[in-house]
C-alpha cells in the first residue's frame, strides 16, 4: 500500500508532539489535600506528600505594576443586541417528550456523580472502569469545583452544599505537580467558584474566597518583567523567592483564555489587579493581529516575552491549543456588557480572515450544507513567495465555532453569519451521524469542496469520494496510483465513514464542543430540530460511555462497540452534561441574555443584565 509524503508524516507528528505537551500537566501521584478526613466514600484521607514540604505563599511584587487598568465605566452607545430567541412554544406533548428526555440527563449526571463521591472525593477524577482516581490538575478536586455550578442548576442542594463545604479544605499553596497549569486552573478552578457563587445568589462567601486564592495564585505567574505570565507555572521557584519571566514559546490558547474569570473577579471585588493583568493581554494581541503570518489570525505559538506580544509560529487553526482565545473575543464583549469595543474590533478582524483560509465546505453522501473549520499553514515556496495551504481536517474540539460564530452574528450584527454557524454546527453533528457507534471521533480528515460555489455544486458520488481517498492516500506519483481494490481495503480496514478519507483520532473523551453548539443555536433560533439532534447525541454517548462508577471515554468510535478507556474528565460533568440538561431544561435557565458561559460552561453574570 502507497503511503502519504514523508513531509506529511512529519508534519502530523510535529502536530502530535506539540498536541501532547499541551494537554499533559506533570500529573502528581494521587495527590489529594483534604486532610485527614473522611470523604463520602468512607476513606481516609492520608496527608499528601507535597503538604509537607514547599508551600506557595502570595510574595510582594518583584515587578510591580506602575497603575492599574480599570474596568470600563462608559455606557456603550447601543443596547447589546439580544442573544436568546424568544421561549418556543410547547404542546403538552413535546413537553412531556423534553422532560422525560430531562431526566435521562439527570440520571446520567448523577450517576457519575455518584461513583465520583464514593470512590475519587477529594481528588481530580475517578478512573470510571476501575473505580480508582487520579490527579491531574495539581489534586485541587477538579471534578467537585468544576461541577459546582453544575449541582446547582440541576437543584441538587444538598451535594451543593456538601461540595462547598469540602472546597474549604482544598490547599491551593501545594501541589506535587512541578508546573501549574495557569489555564487550565482558571478555566476550571477560577470559573467554577465564580459561577457558583454567582449562581447560588453570593449566599456562600466561601466560594468567592476560595475564588481569590486561586486568583493570587495565578497572578503570581504574572510577576514578570513585562507582567506577561508564566503559563506552565513553575511554583515552587516563585515560592523560593526566585526571579522568573515570561517564556519565549507560548500556546495562544493559554495565554488568551484568562480574561473571563480574572475580569469577573474584578467585578466582585473591585480590585483591579485581575483585569488589568488579562486587559495587558489582550492590548497585545491586538497590536500583533495584522502583523501575523497571516494577518488578522494569530498562530499557534506566540512568544510573550516580547513587548507587546509577538507571533512566532506559521500554523494557524481554530482547534486545540488556539481555540478559546478566538472564543473569548464575543464572551468578553458580553461581560462588560458592550462597554469596550476592542472585543468586537479583534473579533471582526480575524473571523472573515478564518472564513476565507480555513472555512470549507465539506462533500457528503446526504448533500447536507456542512462547513468545517480547517486548518492553514504558511508555506514558503522555491521562488520565496508565501503561500496558504489549508488542509481540511476537523477537530471536535474546533466544534465550539458553531456557538461563537452564531452568537457574535446577533451581538455583531452579522445576520448572514447565522447560516454560517447552523451549517457549522451540522457538520458536527453529522460526524456523530456518521459513525458506527453514533459517537463523533476526536479528529478526522474531510473531502473539501471549491470555496467557489459556481465552481463546485459539492454533490457527492461513490466516483468522487474514491478519488479523495486515491489522492490522500497515494504517492502523489505519476503511475503510482492506488487501485481500486486498495482504495476499498483502506476503507474497510480503517473503517472509514462515508464522506471521510481518515479518522486521525478515533477517541471520543466525553468531550463537550458539538453539544455546546447544539445548545447555542437552540437558545439562537429557538428551533426545536437543535432537540431531536441532542437527543439522538445524547442516547448513542450514554449507551457506550456509561459504566459501572461513572461514565467513561472511548477507544475508538468508528466500530459499534467501542471499548471504554478507564477515563472520565471534569468537563463530563461541568461541560458536556450541562449542556444537554441545558437544552432540555427551562428555557430560562442560564438565560444567555443575562450570563456568559467561559469555556468550561460556567456561567458569569453579564455586566448589563
Amino acid at each position: 500500500m502507497a503511503v502519504r509524503r514523508v513531509r506529511l508524516i512529519l508534519a502530523v507528528v510535529a502536530i502530535w508532539a506539540l498536541g501532547s505537551w499541551y494537554y499533559s500537566w506533570h500529573p502528581p501521584n494521587g495527590s489529594d489535600f483534604f486532610g485527614p478526613a473522611h470523604g463520602p466514600g468512607g476513606r481516609v484521607k492520608p496527608d499528601s506528600a507535597a503538604s509537607k514540604g514547599l508551600k506557595w505563599e502570595k510574595r510582594p511584587p518583584r515587578y510591580p505594576v506602575d497603575k492599574f487598568a480599570t474596568l470600563p465605566t462608559d455606557k456603550p452607545t447601543k443596547r447589546v443586541p439580544r442573544v436568546q430567541a424568544p421561549r418556543p412554544q410547547e404542546s403538552a406533548v413535546e413537553k412531556e417528550t423534553r422532560l422525560r428526555r430531562l431526566a435521562a440527563v439527570e440520571d446520567s449526571f448523577k450517576h457519575s456523580w455518584k461513583g465520583y463521591k464514593k470512590y475519587a472525593w477529594g481528588h481530580d477524577e475517578v478512573k470510571p472502569v476501575s473505580g480508582l482516581y487520579k490527579d491531574p490538575f495539581g489534586g485541587w478536586a477538579a471534578t467537585l469545583v468544576d461541577s459546582l455550578d453544575s449541582l446547582w442548576l440541576l437543584g441538587m442542594k444538598e451535594d451543593f452544599d456538601l461540595a462547598v463545604k469540602a472546597c474549604d479544605n482544598i490547599d491551593f499553596t501545594t501541589t506535587e505537580a512541578r508546573d501549574i497549569n495557569i489555564f487550565e486552573t482558571t478555566i476550571r478552578y477560577l470559573g467554577g467558584f465564580l459561577a457558583a457563587y454567582e449562581l447560588s445568589k453570593k449566599q456562600y462567601p466561601s466560594l468567592l474566597k476560595k475564588a481569590i486564592e486561586v486568583a493570587d495564585l495565578v497572578m503570581s505567574s504574572f510577576d514578570t518583567p513585562n507582567h506577561m505570565p508564566i503559563t506552565r507555572f513553575p511554583w515552587q521557584r516563585y515560592a523560593r523567592g526566585e526571579a522568573q519571566a515570561a517564556r519565549g514559546h507560548v500556546l495562544l490558547a493559554e495565554i488568551g483564555s484568562l480574561g473571563l474569570e480574572l475580569t469577573k473577579l474584578s467585578q466582585l471585588t473591585g480590585d483591579m489587579q485581575y483585569y488589568d493583568a488579562v486587559q495587558r493581554i489582550s492590548d497585545g494581541l491586538e497590536k500583533d493581529q495584522k502583523t501575523t503570518m497571516l494577518p488578522g489570525m494569530w498562530p499557534v505559538v506566540v512568544d510573550p516575552s516580547k513587548s507587546p506580544i509577538k507571533s512566532i509560529g506559521d500554523q494557524f487553526t481554530l482547534g486545540g491549543m488556539s481555540d478559546s482565545t478566538y472564543e473569548y473575543l464575543g464572551k468578553q464583549y458580553l461581560l462588560l456588557g458592550g462597554a469596550l469595543d476592542q472585543p468586537r474590533k479583534m473579533y471582526e478582524g480575524f473571523i472573515d480572515v478564518a472564513k476565507k483560509h480555513l472555512l470549507r465546505r465539506a462533500l457528503n453522501p446526504d448533500n447536507l450544507p456542512l462547513l468545517f473549520f480547517g486548518d492553514a499553514r504558511i508555506v514558503t515556496l522555491p521562488s520565496g513567495e508565501k503561500q496558504i495551504v489549508t488542509t481540511p481536517i476537523s477537530q471536535h474540539l474546533t466544534c465550539f465555532t458553531g456557538g461563537m460564530v452564531g452568537m457574535a452574528a446577533k451581538i455583531f450584527d452579522r445576520p448572514t453569519d447565522l447560516d454560517v454557524a447552523a451549517q457549522l454546527t451540522e457538520g458536527c453533528v453529522w460526524s456523530y451521524n456518521q459513525t458506527a457507534s453514533g459517537v463523533g471521533p476526536e479528529i478526522f480528515h474531510f473531502i473539501p469542496c471549491d470555496p467557489d460555489v459556481a465552481k463546485d455544486d459539492c454533490q457527492w458520488s461513490e466516483e468522487r469520494w474514491i478519488e479523495a481517498l486515491r489522492k490522500y492516500w497515494g504517492q502523489n506519483v505519476k503511475g503510482d496510483a492506488l487501485s481500486d481494490e486498495q482504495v476499498a481495503s483502506i476503507v474497510q480496514m480503517r473503517r472509514l465513514p462515508s464522506g471521510m478519507v481518515d479518522v486521525d483520532d478515533r477517541r471520543y473523551i466525553l468531550r463537550p464542543e458539538a453539544i455546546e453548539s447544539v445548545f447555542m443555536m437552540y437558545r439562537l433560533t429557538g428551533d426545536s430540530k437543535y432537540m431531536d439532534k441532542a437527543w439522538a447525541m445524547f442516547q448513542a454517548i450514554e449507551k457506550w460511555t456509561r459504566s459501572k462508577y461513572a461514565s467513561a471515554a472511548l477507544d475508538d468510535v468508528t466500530i459499534s462497540r467501542p471499548k471504554q478507556m478507564d477515563s472520565m474528565e471534569s468537563f463530563w460533568l461541568a461541560e458536556t452534561l450541562k449542556y444537554f440538561y441545558l437544552i432540555f431544561g427551562d428555557w430560562d435557565l442560564a438565560n444567555l441574555d443575562e450570563w456568559v458561559l467561559n469555556t468550561e460552561a460556567h456561567p458569569l453574570r453579564r455586566a448589563d443584565a
